[in-house]
C-alpha cells in the first residue's frame, strides 16, 4: 500500500485556530474525537510535554496507519459517541479538552470503494466503521417511503426529498440498488438544480444516516460536562447546518430543546458550560485557497466552568 501522511490523508482545517482556543496545557490530556489523518493530533502534541497524554477516537479503521510512534499517544479505535466509556478503560476521568472535526475526510471521500463520493462509480456502502452492518445500500431498498422522505429532507435538506423518496421505492421493485452509478442513473429525473450540489444533498443523508452521525454527535455532547475538568474546553469543527445547529444549541443551553420549541415551558438548566466565541469561527480567506473544504468548516469553543 502507498505510505500516506497527514497531509494527503486529509488537511487539517482550522488547525491555528484549534490550537489557539484548545489553550493546550503541556501536561494535560486531550482527547481527538475524529483522529483521521492525525493533522490536529500532531500539533496538539507539539504542545504538550512528556506527561501530557493524547487519546485519538477514530471508527475508521484506515485512521490508525497514521498513528505517530509516540508513547504518549492512546489509539481508540471506536466511534466518540463512546467517550466517557473509553477513558474510563483507560483510567482517564476528566480531560482538559476534548476536538472533534466533524464530516468525512478527504482520504475517505477519495477512496473510490468507500462510496462517499458521487464522483466515482462504487457499491453503495459508506460505512466509516466497515464493522457496522447498514450500507448505503440497505437504506435506500428497505426503507419505507415515509423514513426516506424524512431522512432526505433532514439530514440531506434536499428541496423535493418527498419526490425523490416516491421515485426510489418506484424503482427499486424493478431491481435493487446496488452500485452508485446506477442509482444516480435512476434517480436523475427528480434532480431539481444543479445535479452535483443536488446529489452532494443526498449523499450527505445517506452518509449521516448509515453512520449515525446526528445521534453519535448528540450522545458525545452530552457527556462533555462530565469528562471535562474545570477549565477544560471543547471545540467542534462542524461542514453543515445541521450539526453548526446541534453543537450551537448544547454549547448555550445543554439541551438540543430550544425555547422556541417549547415556548410555554421553562425549564431551569444548570450551566457547566460557557460559550468561548459568540459566532463560530471561520477559515481565513488565505485557507481557503489552499484548503476549499474549509469554506464551510465552523468552528464552536466551550469551557467547563
Amino acid at each position: 500500500m502507498e505510505e500516506r501522511n497527514e497531509t494527503s490523508y486529509h488537511v487539517p482545517v482550522l488547525l491555528n485556530e484549534v490550537i489557539e482556543y484548545l489553550a493546550v496545557k503541556p501536561a494535560g490530556v486531550y482527547v481527538d474525537c475524529t483522529f483521521g489523518g492525525g493533522g490536529h493530533s500532531k500539533a496538539i502534541l507539539q504542545k504538550l510535554n512528556k506527561n501530557g497524554k493524547l487519546v485519538a477516537f477514530d471508527q475508521d479503521a484506515d485512521a490508525k496507519q497514521n498513528l505517530p510512534d509516540d508513547e504518549r499517544v492512546v489509539f481508540v479505535p471506536h466511534n466518540f459517541r463512546h467517550l466517557q466509556r473509553f477513558l474510563r478503560l483507560n483510567g482517564i476521568n476528566e480531560v482538559d479538552g476534548v476536538l472533534a472535526d466533524l464530516g468525512v475526510s478527504s482520504y475517505q471521500f477519495d477512496e473510490r470503494s468507500r462510496g462517499f463520493s458521487i464522483r466515482f462509480d462504487a457499491s453503495l456502502d459508506m460505512r466509516m466503521d466497515q464493522r457496522g452492518e447498514k450500507t448505503a445500500a440497505d437504506v435506500l431498498n428497505n426503507y419505507s417511503e415515509a423514513e426516506l422522505h424524512k431522512l432526505f429532507e433532514q439530514y440531506g435538506e434536499v428541496t423535493n426529498s418527498k419526490t425523490l423518496a416516491k421515485l426510489i421505492v418506484e424503482k427499486r421493485k424493478t431491481a435493487p440498488f446496488q452500485s452508485s452509478e446506477a442509482f444516480r442513473d435512476a434517480v436523475f429525473s427528480a434532480v431539481k438544480g444543479n445535479p452535483n450540489k443536488y446529489f452532494a444533498q443526498v449523499y450527505q443523508a445517506l452518509r449521516m444516516e448509515v453512520n449515525e452521525e446526528v445521534p453519535a454527535l448528540k450522545e458525545m455532547l452530552q457527556q462533555l460536562p462530565n469528562v471535562l475538568k474545570k477549565g477544560g474546553r471543547a471545540a467542534v469543527i462542524t461542514f453543515h447546518s445541521i450539526e453548526d445547529r446541534l453543537v450551537k444549541t448544547f454549547f448555550q443551553r445543554e439541551t438540543f430543546v430550544t425555547e422556541e420549541e417549547n415556548p410555554f415551558v421553562s425549564v431551569e438548566i444548570t450551566r457547566h458550560l460557557k460559550k468561548i466565541n459568540k459566532k463560530p469561527i471561520v477559515a481565513s480567506e488565505s485557507e481557503v485557497r489552499l484548503n476549499p473544504r474549509a469554506r464551510s468548516a465552523k468552528l464552536r469553543v466551550a469551557e467547563k466552568m
